[in-house]
């Protein structure tokens, strides 16, 4: 591969095609191609705008020498401007569409609108429109369309790859692949649907050029991408454009705040002296919730975004904050790449993220259009429980993924993901992840119905996966490092980006270029404290049973049936909330899969928990108390349940029992996907005689409380209220200490 520091002017010969024109013909060539990218960047950008040395180095790679280029440039550099000129340039040359594989829809909306200034014409195909495909279809037949965006889980997509992508693939001018770290597992935000250009880049005829832009690639990830562009290839085609990755604008500080209190305090007294408009991100979707619910109530206008935001609601809060209707979005890492507003004053976190690089580009958002946006980073006591779950969830055992091969061998049509959920013990997410890198890596295939193995032998990469889990762990240590230096925090982020030349920037906190107050009124950090202090989440019942459950021995499917449904329950806390989440985590905690205490329920949370049953809105008050024996905390649970019994005045009808993990079989502590979940817990629960007695006799039809130490799939409490309705109960109310999520 040919690397070049951005300014650096890259040999003409190295790579070209072969032409007959004499070298003073193609130069002259070469400066009348600039004169008419400058005029479509002028187009793109506005009459003042002018192509940068290492932007026409990029442009000139594609258009005239027809070459795969990989561009790491920080945000705002302008990597868009160099897809968009160079597809006005191939198309007037008669080249066919552009492709860009992108990762998300809000910078597939940014790119359609900024094409649409060029006068660059512009669709895209994604599961949101597919209304559209049809006529996008035929626009692109037509040539009427000059640019197409996909979303990466379009290429793994059956009717696509087998019907589309071939067309695509033998006519498109240009290929970009966006945010091309998704690529590499080394980096931040790997998504395996983006392995699937593996397949597709030796499809390209001769001489049509690649793009891959990122902002945040280190080394390691700069390999593993050309390694993916260079397929079919010699190396030395590909060009890596690296630039500095400074920003001139951005302020980094890191302020160590006491309590969780104290930073929602610091952001309530704050908020308002920070410039122009922001991101607040958060960790979880629940901190999110809180910290915009807080600030709301205190008179700022801001929205909670997550990827649990229905579509609509993200589109209005993304336009509010563009067009500065709120002073921040509250958002989770679903609002980063592709977010495009340039005058974006500030970025905080709630809560560090994991890894410096993924923290430098989330921070990118900012300061692109201004001369001055502060980054203010505030840890939190929550962040490494957040971080060792994500650390948690990597690729699965070896052992797995074979038992996965061997389901898929062992049918002779397609198996769907639901009935390969009966047999493998994963989640939705983990399975689906494994099985899309099992497609690109040639061992399954998706088709239509569900995945096929193809017979092909396929090798368990141990060491990788060891090493991408190394990484992780490294990764975290940074952070901490980044939180602890006393050295510049931008330099800090540029070498963990393997930055070829860093210096301090003059602008943080420790440079002297930021200061940031810490003070906040005591009054202020009250009200923060009784605003975490509020208790209660509510448990949305389950109304459907997995699918393919037949398979596993369990004669239950569709809905579930009105008269045997649980009501809407309550948890004090979710173990993420800000508030009273570290509380219930801690009283919850077990070491390994044991528990590390069995005892009574702590005066503050049986005070939380009676605050909750205060603030219920019942359709039927409750008038009796029952519990799911645990056999993991059955001293809490049952005092749990004795107590509020007592409190409320309700008598307490006994347990529903829960029978020994050793009648499940061999797979009874694999309870990672819904349907193996509800297949345990059917076999384990049951009403012991002297409660089915009573729901039969004087409380049949009795509204009962259910009493258990926490949930997370829900299967145990949508179980156990069927056990209990058919037995004859009235409505069952849920409820926990702790949520799960």
């Amino acid at each position: 591969m040919t690397v070049i520091a951005s300014g650096v002017r890259i040999p003409a010969s190295t790579g070209r095609s072969p032409t007959a024109e004499s070298p003073a013909a193609e130069t002259l060539d070469r400066v009348a191609l600039r004169a008419r990218a400058e005029t479509h960047l002028q187009a793109l950008a506005g009459p003042a705008a002018r192509l940068r040395e290492d932007q026409w180095i990029a442009i000139e790679a594609l258009t005239v020498d027809r070459r795969r280029a990989l561009v790491v440039q920080r945000t705002g550099w302008g990597k868009s401007a160099v897809y968009f000129v160079a597809t006005a340039l191939l198309r007037a040359a008669g080249a066919g569409p552009t492709v860009i594989v992108s990762p998300l829809l809000a910078l597939m909306r940014n790119q359609i609108a900024a094409a649409d200034r060029a006068g660059i014409r512009a669709a895209t195909i994604n599961s949101t429109n597919l209304e559209d495909w049809a006529r996008t279809y035929a626009s692109i037949r037509a040539g009427d369309i000059d640019v197409l965006l996909l979303s990466p889980e379009r290429l793994n997509n059956p009717d696509f790859r087998d019907n589309v992508l071939p067309q695509l693939a033998a006519t498109c001018g240009l290929l970009v692949v966006d945010e091309a770290h998704c690529i590499s597992d080394w980096g931040h935000d790997f998504r395996p649907d983006f392995r699937r250009l593996r397949t597709l880049l030796p499809e390209l005829p001769d001489g049509i050029p690649v793009l891959a832009t990122t902002a945040t690639a280190n080394s390691r990830v700069v390999e593993d991408i050309t390694d993916v562009l260079g397929l079919g290839q010699d190396a030395e085609t590909v060009l890596v454009l690296r630039g500095t990755l400074d920003r001139e604008s951005l302020h980094l500080g890191v302020l160590q705040l006491p309590t969780t209190a104290h930073r929602l305090a610091w952001l309530t007294e704050h908020l308002d002296d920070l410039e122009g408009s922001g991101i607040i991100y958060t960790l979880t979707v629940a901190g999110s919730q809180e910290v915009a619910a807080h600030l709301r109530e205190k008179g700022f206008a801001v929205a909670a975004y997550s990827g649990q935001t229905e579509q609509t609601e993200r589109l209005t809060a993304e336009d509010d904050l563009i067009n500065n209707r709120v002073k921040a979005l509250v958002a989770t890492s679903a609002l980063g790449m592709g977010f495009d507003k340039p005058d974006l004053g500030f970025v905080i976190h709630f809560g560090a993220p994991s890894s410096p690089i993924a923290y430098y580009q989330q921070v990118g958002r900012a300061g692109r259009g201004v001369d001055k946006a502060q980054v203010i980073l505030m840890p939190g006591p929550e962040d490494q429980a957040v971080w060792d779950y994500f650390a948690s969830v990597g690729f699965p055992r070896e052992q797995q993924v074979r038992a996965t091969l061997a389901v898929l061998a062992d049918h002779s049509g397609p198996v769907s993901t639901a009935t390969l959920e009966t047999q493998i013990d994963l989640s939705r997410s983990r399975l689906e992840m494994m099985l899309k890198v099992l497609d690109v890596d040639g061992a399954a295939n998706r088709v239509r119905g569900g995945w096929v193995a193809t017979g092909q032998p396929w090798i368990y990469d141990e060491p990788r996966y060891a090493k991408v889990a190394a990484v992780r762990q490294n990764e975290q240590a940074a952070m901490r490092d980044y939180l602890a230096t006393t050295g510049c925090r931008m330099r800090y982020l540029r070498e963990q980006l393997d930055d070829p030349a860093t210096l301090d920037c003059g602008r943080c906190d420790n440079c002297g270029g930021l200061s940031l107050a810490s003070s906040v009124s005591a009054a202020t950090v009250s009200a923060a404290k009784d605003a975490l202090a509020r208790p209660g989440v509510v448990i949305e019942p389950r109304r459907q049973w997995p699918s393919a459950m037949a398979g596993l021995g369990v004669e239950l499917k569709g809905k579930v049936a009105a008269g045997e449904l649980a009501e809407a329950g309550r948890a004090v806390a979710r173990f993420t909330d800000l508030g009273y989440g570290q509380r219930v985590r801690a009283v919850l905690a077990t070491n390994g899969a044991v528990p590390v205490s069995d005892g009574p329920v702590p005066d503050d949370l049986l005070a939380a928990a009676v605050q909750v049953l205060a603030n219920w809105d019942w359709p039927q008050r409750p008038v009796a108390v029952v519990h799911i024996g645990s056999s993991r905390r059955p001293g809490l649970v049952e005092d749990f349940a004795r107590r509020i019994g007592s409190i409320g005045r309700l008598p307490h009808l006994g347990q529903v029992t829960r029978m020994s993990p050793a009648q499940d079989g061999p797979a009874a502590d694999g309870r990672s996907n819904s349907a193996q979940r509800l297949r345990i817990v059917v076999r384990r629960h049951e009403l012991d005689a002297g409660l089915a007695g009573a729901l039969a006799g004087e409380h049949r039809g009795a509204p009962l409380l259910l009493i258990d130490d926490y949930t997370d799939s829900g299967w145990t409490l949508t179980v156990t209220s069927r056990l209990l309705r058919r037995a004859g109960a009235g409505a069952v109310y849920p409820f926990v200490l702790g949520l799960a999520g």
